[in-house]
C-alpha cells in the first residue's frame, strides 16, 4: 500500500500560481519576455531586409545643362537700382539655349536629332528642317549635330551628345 505522512496542507495549484506571480517573480518574468520579443522582432526585420533586397543596380545619369540667370533680376532682387538709359536685352549664347537628347543617324540618307531649346520639351529635327527661324539642322554624324544659317553652308552651332556612364 502506498501511504503517505498527512502533512496538514493540501495541494491547491491555484493558490500556488497566485503566491508565484505576487511574490516578486511577475516583473523579471515580464522583462525578459519584453526583452526576448524585441531580440525576436530586430531579428525578423533584418532577415526581412536583407532578403527582399537585390543586386544594386547603377542608373545612368543624364547630364543637366546649367540654369539660365537673369543677372539683372538678381541684381534687382539684391537691390540695385537700375542704370537710367541703357535697357538691353542680352541673349543667351546659342550654345546654352540648345541641348542634344539624342541622335538617329542613317548614313546615306541622313537622319534626325532631339533637340531642346531653353529647357523645354525635347523635340525631333530631321537633317534640314529648321529648328527655329534661320537655324537649320545641318548634319548629324557620330556624337554630334551641326546647326546653321542654311541646309549647306558654314555651320554656327555645334551640339554633342553627352557620354553616358556605365
Amino acid at each position: 500500500m502506498n501511504k503517505r505522512a498527512f502533512s496538514g496542507r493540501v495541494f491547491n495549484p491555484v493558490a500556488s500560481a497566485a503566491a508565484g506571480w505576487t511574490g516578486g517573480r511577475f516583473w523579471p518574468a515580464l522583462a525578459a519576455g519584453l526583452f526576448w520579443l524585441a531580440a525576436g522582432l530586430s531579428a525578423g526585420y533584418w532577415v526581412l531586409r536583407a532578403w527582399g533586397q537585390g543586386p544594386l543596380t547603377p542608373l545612368a545619369a543624364l547630364a543637366v545643362s546649367a540654369p539660365q540667370v537673369d543677372v539683372a533680376a538678381v541684381a534687382r532682387a539684391l537691390g540695385s537700382r537700375p542704370q537710367q538709359g541703357t535697357t538691353v536685352a542680352v541673349l543667351p549664347p546659342p550654345v546654352t539655349r540648345y541641348r542634344l537628347i539624342g541622335l538617329a543617324v542613317q548614313p546615306g540618307q541622313g537622319g534626325a536629332a532631339l533637340i531642346a531649346i531653353d529647357d523645354q520639351l525635347p523635340r525631333p529635327v530631321r537633317v534640314g528642317d529648321a529648328l527655329e527661324e534661320g537655324l537649320v539642322l545641318q548634319s548629324v554624324n557620330g556624337r554630334e549635330a551641326r546647326l546653321g544659317p542654311q541646309r549647306t553652308g558654314p555651320s554656327t552651332v555645334q551640339l554633342i551628345l553627352p557620354k553616358v556612364e556605365d
